[in-house]
């Protein structure tokens, strides 16, 4: 990580909330493995009727996780938005596919935003 001196404030604030998100998610339980048991037992009302335990960590993070992942897409859809392709004009030497920028960080597309973006998302 980047030495925090000199840091522009609005970044430390911004980097402070998303490790703060990220600790919250890593000391949650997993569900992934009880939902597929807990789809079967959906009643006629479409709520699941279950008695559970859980630790103080899953509800810091069940309370906030819809808001959270919410904020995470609308992020992402801006980012995509803004990091996409234009023709980077000039000469090419293949005319059917011409160079191509990113409209927002004028890198050759795509961009490393975009491709962080989309390897973070690929199944």
């Amino acid at each position: 990580m980047r030495s925090e001196q000199g840091a522009d404030p609005r970044e430390l604030r911004l980097r402070e909330r998303i490790e703060s998100i990220r600790t919250r998610s890593e000391k949650s339980h997993s569900w992934r493995s009880s939902t597929q048991y807990l789809g079967r037992l959906v009643n006629r009302s479409g709520f699941v009727p279950i008695r559970t335990r859980l630790a103080r960590e899953d509800l810091t993070f069940l309370a906030t996780a819809r808001d959270e992942v919410m904020m995470f897409t609308e992020l992402a859809l801006r980012l995509v938005e803004l990091h996409r392709p234009q023709d980077a004009g000039g000469i090419t030497s293949d005319p059917a596919s011409p160079i191509q920028r990113c409209r927002a960080c004028m890198w050759r597309w795509p961009c490393p935003t975009f491709r962080a973006i989309e390897e973070t998302l690929e199944p």
